[in-house]
């Protein structure tokens, strides 16, 4: 099996899919205001050149087979309500989605996500439970319902086959625009699918990630979709953590139009596999893509653990050494303190005998043993330091219990993660 990797258009790559974005005002920024309405702010290029986009819109022109995770936070955004719902009556045709505004713990959210539909599908002539909705941003602010039902005709307008206005129009504190697509060959017929995420803090996944929709021209049945979503997850998004905060508002969905032309994946099989081999593959480049990207991180923390006695003891110690503070805090000052490596494995709850690890550091920049059998060895802090100079840095631990592995990925913790989110919401 060849995947074709990152080619263009993003969530919009495959067949039967575009995108939007803009800037509508949601985000604060003075707008709008009793002179400046959302409809000047639509029409004015150098306020859309100097802002962001904050509204986003993904279109398919047929309807699609979907599936989607929410988070398991007991506090959940009003959008999941109201996606779950939608989830359950109907294939969908349209993700809405804005940044700015969480639209959570609101005492009108459902109304408002509600109201995010009914615009979207008004605009496109279809129903409003073929819509999902998403918010980001401020939790318990009240959502200005406003601008988004006057930015969507606008997106609608704007449509184009290239998701990467709507990928920047769900961005936060996030600092690059996060988008990936993918191409494979199944059934003779090529697949493609194409994806967007936002995601930098307020993240520690227990389902999927912050936002994540995933887009494909595949022809595959619901129940399917479902079971390649749930598959990929646990080896992506749910192994990744930048700050150890589960979102309220995670929200990962995935819809497929089918265009694609090859035969409908119904069960599990040789194309069952080689699509989720492609949807994984799409999964985890975005997932090292939010933990490079996490708050005012320098680096990408990568742990890769073999030799566990299963796969979940693997995976609760490569969870456990990227969500330690204090190894996050190692990274960042380049120290080779592998100490706090064992100390995050030794409190995991795995099954292992801590007496038979190994530890190494290894980047661009080189690689390093600092521990073997649970043991320091000597080595160079000179090299080690250039090891951990680099921007992506992998933490090798090998257990000895038994055959499983598992990677995790995570970021370090400097001093601008502490000055983004004492004045997040002032």
């Amino acid at each position: 099996m060849e995947i074709v990797k990152n080619i263009p258009g993003g969530v919009a790559a495959a067949k039967g899919f575009k995108a939007a974005g803009v800037y509508c005002g949601v985000k604060r920024a003075g707008y709008p205001t009793n002179t400046v309405t959302a409809a000047s702010i639509l029409a004015n290029e150098n306020i859309q050149r100097e802002h962001k986009p904050d509204l986003a819109l993904i279109v398919s022109e047929v309807p699609c087979t979907a599936a989607a995770v929410f988070t398991r936070n007991l506090v959940k955004g009003a959008p999941i309500v109201v996606c779950k719902d939608h989830l359950a009556k109907s294939k969908i045709r349209a993700i809405i989605a804005n940044s700015g505004n969480a639209n959570t713990c609101n005492f009108d959210g459902v109304e408002k996500a509600e109201a995010m539909c009914a615009a979207a599908a008004e605009a496109l002539g279809i129903n409003a439970e073929e819509v999902l909705v998403a918010s980001t941003g401020v939790i318990g602010q009240i959502l200005p319902i406003e601008p988004i039902q006057d930015g969507i005709p606008y997106l609608v307008k704007n449509l184009a086959a290239d998701g990467t206005k709507a990928a920047e129009a769900i961005m936060t504190t996030d600092t690059v625009c996060k988008q990936y697509a993918v191409q494979v060959t199944i059934g003779g017929q090529t697949v493609t699918i194409g994806a967007m995420t936002k995601g930098s803090g307020m993240i520690h996944p227990n389902m999927a990630t912050m936002l994540a929709f995933v887009t494909t021209d595949c022809a595959i049945s619901s129940e399917m979709l479902d079971k390649a979503l749930r598959s990929v997850v646990g080896d992506s998004f749910n192994m990744l953590s930048v700050d150890g905060d589960t979102s309220t508002n995670d929200t990962l969905a995935i819809i497929a139009s089918g265009l694609a032309g090859n035969d409908e994946i119904a069960a599990e099989g040789e194309d069952f596999d080689i699509f989720v081999a492609a949807l994984l593959d799409v999964c985890v480049y975005l997932t090292r893509m939010m933990a490079k990207d996490g708050e005012g991180a320098t680096k990408l923390i990568e742990c890769a653990v073999k030799g566990g006695a299963t796969v979940a003891d693997a995976k609760t110690v490569a969870k456990s050494v990227i969500c330690s503070p204090l190894l996050k805090s190692a990274m960042f000052g380049c120290d080779a303190n592998w100490g706090r490596v064992l100390c995050a494995i030794g409190y995991s709850g795995a099954n292992t005998d801590v007496t038979k690890i190994d530890v190494t550091f290894r980047s661009a920049g080189g690689e390093v043993t600092v521990c073997q059998n649970g043991a320091g060895v000597p080595f160079s802090e000179e090299i080690a330091k250039e090891v951990l100079s680099a921007d992506e840095v992998i933490v090798d631990v090998t257990l000895r219990d038994g055959d499983a592995a598992a990677t995790a990925w995570g970021c370090d913790l400097t001093y601008d993660y502490v000055k983004i989110n004492g004045d997040y919401r002032t």
